[in-house]
This record gives C-alpha cells, sequence and structure tokens, in this order.
C-alpha cells in the first residue's frame, strides 16, 4: 500500500504545469512517504489503478461517488483516444452551417484538429465569436485546437455590361478589354485593373469566370487589351480574371485584409493564410505587417502562404516561399484553373516534397469531399483524391463548403478520418513514408531527433516526447515521420495550438499561461502542488511530465511501455535538443518492472 500511494503521489505531482487542475485533496490523508531504497515491482494492475485515479481527459472532473457511473479516465477514454489515433490532420471551415457551438464541438469530437475562419465571407464581429466558441471547446477537452485565419487577397474581375445577363461570345472573334469605364457589349468591356494590362504580352493567356472563357492577348496599346475569344461561352458582370502567364505588380494584401490582419492580430488566431501570393517578396511584406501591427506581449502567428499561383514555380521561387513561410497550402481552386488539369497532382507532389524537406506543415485543400455539400457519401473518385493527398505524405487536409455550407458538415469530417484511417493502416503508407525520408541537417537538435527516431523503432516504444518552447525540434521530429506518435510539451498553449496543424503531432495543452519572452527557468515546470518530494534535479521532473503526458494521451497503458524523451538543457533556450532518455511508463524511477522508492 506505501508503494501504491507513492507512485500514485509521484504520478499526480507530474504535471501539475500541463494538466487541468483535479483535486486530489481526499487521497492527500492517506499519501505517505518512504525512505525505502530497496527496488519494488510495479505491477500492471497498480499502474491500472493508478490511472483509473485521474480523469484528465472528461471535461468535467468526475468524483469517485460517480466514477462508477461515467467509468471515463484517462486510461479509458473510447471516444477521444479513436480521435487520436491518426497522424494526418484535418482543417474544417467554418460557416452558415457550422456556426453553433455545438456542430463546432462535434466537428471536433469528429476529428478536426484546426478551425478555418474564412474572412472572405461575414463580419470580423462573427469570426471573433466564432473563436471565442472554439477556445471555450478547447478549455472543455483541455486538448489544443488550431485556429487558421485566412484572409481574402486580391479579387480581379471584369467590369459590367449594358445587358444585365451578359453577353454571349462566340470562338475566334475580337474582343477587347480596356480602362473605359462606360459598360461593355459583345466587343469589349471594363477590366479596371491597369496592372493585368502592363503585365500581358502578346500570346499570354487570361482566363474568364475560372476558365470557362479563355482568352489569348493578340495586341496591346495604352490602356487596352486586345484578346482572340479561344472559346465560346457566355460572360456577364463581375466575372474573375486569371492571368496564369504573368507576374502582376500588386500587392497580396488588399485594404480589407489589412484590416482583416490587424482584427486577427488582436483576437489571437494562430495561424494566419495569405492568398495571391506570386513570389517570396509577398511573403516578407506579411511579415513586416505582422510585426508591425502585433499587439505588445501576443504571440506572434504561423505564418501560412496559399499556392494558387503558377509564377509560384519559376526558378527557386517555391523553396524560397516556403523558407520564409510556417507552413503552406495547396490552394488546389485557383490552381487548378491557372494550369493545366493534369499538372495539378504533380505541383501537388513538389510542393508537398519540398515542404517536407524543409520541415514545414502542409495542408492539401479545394473539393476533397464536394459532392459531400448535398450527400451524404463522397464519390469514389473523391476518396482516391483524399487519400492521394495522404499517401503523398502531407500533414492535413482540409474541408472547405463541405463544413462551411454543406447539408452533412460532421459526416464530411468524420468521413475524412475514415479514410485517414484506412490509409495510415496501409503497409504501402508506411513504406511509402519510409522511401521519401529528408536528409537531417548537420546539427545538434537534428542528430538527438534522428537519433530518438531510430531508438523507437528498436525498441518499440509507445511514443517520443518532444519539449519544446516554440515548436522548433517537434518540427524536426515531424519532418522524419516516425512510426509512432510525436507528444509535444510546451509551457505555451499557442505553440501547442500552432502544433496541431503538423503530421503525427500530439500536443498537450498546458495550464500554465504563455509567458511570451520572459522566461524563467523556474516557470517552466511548476510544482506548488506538489504531493511528493521535489525530484533531485529539474531533468527528473521532465522525465515525470513526460510518462504523466503520454498516460493523459492514452499513449501508454501498460506500466512497461517504453517512451524515448528529448528535451534542451539549459531549460529555456529555444531550439535546443541536446539530452535522450528512455523511460518506462511507470516512471523515471522503474525499469524493467521495478521501482526505486526514494
Amino acid at each position: 500500500m506505501i508503494l501504491k500511494a507513492t507512485l500514485f503521489a509521484s504520478w499526480v505531482s507530474a504535471t501539475s504545469a500541463f494538466s487541468p487542475v483535479v483535486s486530489f485533496n481526499a487521497q492527500r490523508t492517506s499519501l505517505r512517504h518512504t525512505n525505502a531504497k530497496t527496488p519494488a515491482p510495479i505491477t500492471t494492475a497498480l499502474y491500472a489503478t493508478i490511472a483509473n485515479s485521474t480523469d484528465l481527459l472528461s471535461p468535467n472532473y468526475v468524483s469517485s461517488k460517480d466514477r462508477a457511473a461515467s467509468e471515463t479516465t484517462v486510461a479509458a477514454v473510447p471516444k477521444m483516444a479513436q480521435r487520436w489515433r491518426k497522424s494526418t490532420k484535418q482543417l474544417a471551415t467554418l460557416g452558415p452551417a457550422s456556426e453553433s457551438k455545438e456542430m463546432i464541438e462535434k466537428l471536433f469530437l469528429a476529428g478536426a484538429d484546426v478551425f478555418r475562419l474564412n474572412f472572405s465571407h461575414g463580419s470580423q464581429e462573427q469570426k471573433k465569436e466564432l473563436l471565442i466558441m472554439i477556445r471555450e471547446i478547447e478549455e472543455k477537452y483541455s486538448h489544443p485546437i488550431g485556429i487558421l485565419g485566412d484572409l481574402q487577397g486580391p479579387k480581379l474581375r471584369v467590369g459590367e455590361f449594358s445587358d444585365p445577363d451578359g453577353v454571349y461570345l462566340d470562338a475566334g472573334q475580337t474582343f477587347r478589354l480596356d480602362l473605359d469605364e462606360s459598360r461593355g457589349d459583345k466587343t469589349r468591356v471594363m477590366l479596371p485593373h491597369p496592372e493585368i494590362i502592363v503585365a500581358s504580352e502578346v500570346g499570354h493567356v487570361l482566363l474568364v469566370d475560372d476558365g470557362k472563357i479563355k482568352l489569348t492577348v493578340t495586341g496591346k496599346g495604352e490602356g487596352y487589351l486586345e484578346c482572340l475569344v479561344a472559346n465560346e461561352g457566355k460572360i456577364s458582370n463581375r466575372k474573375g480574371v486569371n492571368t496564369p502567364d504573368s507576374v502582376l505588380d500588386i500587392s497580396p494584401l488588399t485594404p480589407k485584409d489589412r484590416s482583416d490582419l490587424e482584427y486577427m492580430l488582436g483576437i489571437g488566431v494562430d495561424w494566419v493564410a495569405l492568398s495571391f501570393v506570386q513570389r517570396k517578396e509577398d511573403i516578407e511584406e506579411m511579415h513586416q505587417l505582422i510585426d508591425k501591427w502585433l499587439p505588445e506581449g501576443s504571440f506572434k502567428p504561423a505564418v501560412m502562404a496559399k499556392i494558387e499561383k503558377p509564377s509560384c514555380f519559376i526558378g527557386n521561387s517555391l523553396e524560397e516561399i516556403v523558407e520564409l513561410c510556417d507552413g503552406i497550402m495547396v490552394a488546389r481552386g485557383d490552381l487548378g484553373v491557372e494550369c493545366a488539369p493534369e499538372d495539378v497532382p504533380l505541383l501537388q507532389k513538389e510542393i508537398i516534397d519540398e515542404c517536407r524537406k524543409q520541415g514545414k506543415p502542409v495542408v492539401v485543400a479545394t473539393q476533397m469531399l464536394e459532392s459531400m455539400i448535398d450527400s451524404p457519401t463522397p464519390t469514389r473518385a473523391e476518396a482516391s483524391d483524399v487519400a492521394t493527398a495522404i499517401y503523398d505524405g502531407a500533414d492535413a487536409i482540409m474541408l472547405s463548403a463541405e463544413s462551411a455550407a454543406g447539408k452533412y458538415p460532421e459526416e464530411s469530417v468524420a468521413m475524412q478520418q475514415r479514410i485517414i484511417n484506412r490509409v495510415e493502416g496501409d503497409k504501402h503508407y508506411r513504406n511509402m513514408l519510409s522511401g521519401n525520408q529528408p536528409s537531417p541537417d548537420n546539427t545538434p537538435t537534428d542528430a538527438i531527433i534522428t537519433a530518438a527516431k531510430q531508438i523507437s523503432d528498436t525498441i518499440r516504444a509507445k511514443a517520443i516526447v518532444c519539449f519544446s518552447l516554440r515548436g522548433s525540434t517537434v518540427l524536426r521530429a515531424a519532418k522524419g515521420r516516425p512510426g509512432v506518435p510525436i507528444l509535444a510539451i510546451s509551457p505555451f498553449k499557442e505553440t501547442a495550438r500552432q502544433l496541431s496543424l503538423s503530421w503525427g503531432v500530439y500536443p498537450e495543452l498546458p495550464q500554465t499561461g504563455s509567458y511570451f519572452s520572459n522566461i524563467v527557468e523556474e516557470e517552466l515546470f511548476d510544482y506548488d502542488n506538489s504531493i511528493s518530494e521535489e525530484a533531485t534535479d529539474d531533468f527528473n521532473l521532465v522525465l515525470r511530465n513526460a510518462c504523466r503526458a503520454a498516460l493523459k494521451k492514452g499513449l501508454v497503458s501498460d506500466p512497461d511501455d517504453l517512451i524515448v524523451v528529448t528535451a534542451g538543457i539549459p531549460f529555456g533556450t529555444p531550439g535546443a535538443a541536446n539530452v535522450i532518455r528512455v523511460v518506462p511508463a511507470a516512471g523515471p524511477a522503474c525499469w524493467d518492472g521495478q521501482c526505486r522508492i526514494d
């Protein structure tokens, strides 16, 4: 009994800084410390008793009197455990079909790891309300949820026609685009974007209305383009224009985007997605604005570039853009308009490979389960498309209208998770990931992470645990696509939320709050409420945290389960990883079924 109580006290105290506040006052009076030096065995039954004593995944702590009725414990939380058993992450766009707290919670439980707020639609205040609801759900389940704010970007459109129904263009006819503000007809229409006229050359192609009308430039003059209509079709007011052959001298941030960006920084989104990225300078402009407008003491959001323009593939542009970003989105909507359909799958693979090479998370988006807007099941082609993105090695897959405006938002998220689970259980998936391993950098951190991966494979560890301030060590681990979950522990909630997008990462939600840049070593691991003796050194506390968090996440289920822990000493050094340790789930004082109680 003394052994049981002491071990229980050790586990309870192990993560007071990283887990929800749970009262154990009732047990305090029965806990006694022992000075015994003889190793004592720990049994599976004892481990189960410890696990079942702390209900950390349940939204509310269940008293011992009510526990028999609830039967929800750290070691047995079927719905949440099933939700976590995946490596590829899911983004769900919120909209009219999913703007209630009840539906957002359903989407989260169905598998959504990150929620996208599309600033192209709705008011800023509405987005704040959604963010607040997401944070409440996050707190309820003590699980970090990422929030992505997506900027609209420039919208290039033709002017209006005299006939409100538009006009019908014949193949082979000439059609002029100019700066004349008068209403258009069958021969011409206003193009209120002089930058397109300046950038276009003879032979360049312009696509109107998502490519339904193809125009080839045959001549240009001061303020106009003379074009040849390649295919017949109808053109009407304010239809969009794509310029696949031109790099436009415009900012990707419109006045609306700048207002939305400043608002995002104020409410605290975790990721900001930039549309209409053409070159690396667009990302540099984004970082400059964030640094300028970020409220004092706030955590800088991660920047995601949406790759949707062919210019991103000129020379080494893609490599430069990925290097400057924290993540990438394969925006196949506009990319599919401006590029040949047969090129899009190859470009998708190229983007994913570059992101994996640089260790940046990559999201595949647009029309993944399009038919589920109106149907409870997807087409087989859509299921294959989702599976292909997973096989390619994407960190995450996204739903747009399916979850925002469709009839079956919950079913769409659940279907994505079903496909993820099926693919990740396929031996070919593991073989494909193993056969496409990026080379590690020549740094101590990469050496530690590579060793951790090899050790976990050799000893069949249940998880790799990474302690990280800003997530860089965790991203290096995810880059190698290990065969076990990556448990990420950080003192920053913001870091945990950003990591929720990365492949294979199970982020732990800290309860200590954010320290931003003023971190002191003592604040990283706060054990004021400890009910056992203090550990002899900080690293022992780190190891206890690792075991505790692995138990809470359901990654270990037996006291002899092994985990591989990486950390950086001295603590508080961003990017440092110089220590590796193999620890049994029972704790750092145990090994091979024997525990030493000091």
